[in-house]
């Protein structure tokens, strides 16, 4: 048996306990339940303009079906809104009161004592209580208004009553005291389901964050996806954690409700959100609109409505024997290049997998060789396409095995190395071009005089790469991803799984370069946009927060749409060569 037929072999029994491995991800990736959440903030906004109460207005959206509420931790100002407290200058009250020894430049509020003493003993700053007027009175050296004073206990439970879900968003601040566990008193309702902070860190962060863990109860806490808060990190190693999907107001408003039903759907279905955050429109009928159409296409999708629940899971120890397969492929890697390259080649991609990843160097390395394998084997025709494939999917089982754990599947933790992915396996590909003399085939390629047309044709060819590699992701700037192209990929969406166009072109280019009979250095510059796609296939699963059925469908359409187009496309080529040759 020679080498690279043992090595495939390898290849084949480590997927075999690979792919068993995958199992406890499956079992927990099944989307939904989802609960439908909507913004407390802007209820209670909406119901002082319609002249409701805020249990009022929640009713009738509980009506278009909505299940949950956010309530937000009470600031300073929320009291003085309500009444419960007064708020006056030092310097106002100085000048009424010249005797009582206010100061000026210092905040002062009044209300029920006890409530005053509760504020002062949650906030290390410098206070003092002064008593005029029949009153007595809170002062402290600055503004105080947005600092957090609790929750509305009696709200709450009401709200728990009525069976809402319930999801609550505590305030950080610099000099907030954290109640020690056991003292009686909670920053978190024992009524709440889910917490959500509210700003850009979480509750003790940066200093406070071990105090702060008993006192969120083991509650699960939800990440907001593309919205970063420090300190969750850290949070998240300890508690339970739920996804959120949310749009900003101000982007909200600009899309219409359908469109808006279209982006939470597509959260929940291929990217696991479970907390669907709403916030209404200014028009109830918008809002109405919106909710109709999320509902129905949650259904369609078989998505349900309810309570979500954690997606834990113990990664299967079967995952290590996706390491064999990784290793073989890396030597089948280093046995397709000539003498002596093959070795030191695959040396420095393991060496550099390691350094750069450390202990997420097998993922990488799974990306990085697998999609070149099939280039390597040099078979007519599209069997090279179809050997591609075949490597680039087994490459998918081990980078999957390896890469999946709870906070990756999360979105906690990303793939190490996503760019790389696009562009070291078409660098493999080309090296793999070089010829087992090659010193005289450089000595050649630097006599080759140029040639205008072969100049603009390799020039295209590498924009198309730099192309692939900047618009990776969702977030490509708009210039790079044209508007028309955004209405192609929303049609692709309600029609299917989207497949990424790289993915696509790479498929449909495959029968063009293969089945014709094109100069050697026209082919392999083909060949290497192919692997720019075929890459995309591990790309597209190096993504672990998409559930792993989402991105095989994704792959899968991707081929189909790619070989229909393909093969038209050779159609088209084959004619317009035979005119052209006369």
């Amino acid at each position: 048996m020679s080498p690279a037929t043992l090595l495939r072999a390898l290849i084949v029994l480590a997927l075999i306990p690979s792919l068993f491995a995958l199992t406890p991800r499956l079992q927990a990736e099944h989307p939904g339940p989802v609960a439908l959440v909507i913004d407390g903030n802007a209820v209670e906004d909406e119901a002082r303009l319609s002249g409701q109460s805020f249990e009022q207005t929640l009713a009738r959206y509980r009506s278009q079906g909505i299940g949950g509420v956010a309530i937000y931790e009470q600031t300073v100002g929320n009291l003085l809104e309500q009444g419960l407290l007064l708020g006056q200058a030092g310097g106002a009250l100085s000048l009424q009161y010249p005797q009582a020894g206010f100061r000026l430049g210092w905040s002062y509020l009044s209300g029920d004592a006890e409530l005053l003493r509760r504020i002062a003993a949650q906030w290390d700053i410098p206070s003092e209580f002064r008593t005029a007027g029949g009153r007595t009175w809170l002062g402290t050296p600055v503004n105080v208004a947005s600092y957090p004073v609790g929750y509305d206990a009696e709200l709450v439970r009401r709200l728990k009553a009525q069976g809402y879900y319930l999801v609550f968003r505590p305030i950080n601040a610099a000099r907030r005291k954290l109640p020690a566990p056991g003292s009686g008193t909670a920053i978190v309702p024992p009524e709440t389901d889910a917490i959500v902070f509210n700003g850009t860190e979480v509750l003790g962060n940066p200093n406070q964050l071990e105090e702060a863990i008993p006192l969120l109860q083991g509650k699960p806490i939800g990440w907001i996806e593309a919205t970063p808060q420090e300190g969750f990190s850290r949070l998240a190693r300890e508690l339970p954690v739920l996804r959120l999907f949310s749009l900003k107001p101000e982007w909200q408003e600009k899309l219409k409700p359908a469109e808006v039903a279209d982006k939470f759907v597509l959260a929940a279905r291929e990217r696991g959100h479970q907390i669907l955050y709403l916030r209404p429109y200014p028009l109830f009928e918008d809002t109405q609109n919106l909710l109709a159409r999320l509902k129905d296409d949650l259904e369609r999708s078989h998505i349900p409505i309810g309570t979500p629940k954690v997606r834990d899971f113990t990664p299967s120890p079967l995952r290590l024997a996706a390491w064999v397969g990784v290793l073989a492929g890396l030597g089948l890697l280093a046995l397709g290049y000539p003498a002596p390259w093959g070795w030191p080649l695959a040396g420095v991609l393991l060496l550099g997998a390691l350094g750069y990843a450390r202990g997420d160097a097998g993922p990488l390395l799974a990306a990085l060789v697998f999609p070149v394998l099939g280039f390597l084997e040099r078979r007519p025709g599209m069997q090279l396409w179809l050997a591609a494939v075949l490597y680039a999917l087994a490459g998918v089982v081990f980078l999957a095995a390896l890469g999946s754990d709870p906070r990756a599947v999360l979105g906690l933790e990303t793939f190490k190395g996503v760019s790389l992915t696009l562009v070291v396996p078409p660098l493999l590909v080309a090296l793999s071009f070089l010829p087992a003399a090659w010193k005289p085939a450089l000595e050649r390629l630097w006599a080759h005089p140029l040639r205008l047309g072969e100049v603009s044709l390799v020039l295209f060819g590498l924009a198309l790469i730099a192309l692939a590699v900047l618009r990776r992701g969702n977030d490509a700037a708009g210039a790079i991803v044209p508007e028309w192209e955004l209405q192609l990929r929303a049609w692709l969406q309600d029609a299917m799984v989207r497949p990424r166009f790289k993915e696509i072109f790479a498929h449909a280019l495959a029968p063009v370069a293969l089945l014709i009979p094109w100069p050697t250095w026209i082919k392999n510059g083909m060949l290497m946009l192919i692997a720019v796609g075929i890459a995309s296939i591990l790309n597209t699963f190096s993504h672990y927060h998409t559930p792993l059925a989402i991105s095989l469908f994704r792959v899968l359409n991707g081929i189909l749409v790619g070989l229909i187009l393909g093969g038209l496309g050779l159609i088209v080529v084959r004619r317009l060569r035979k005119w052209w040759l006369g």
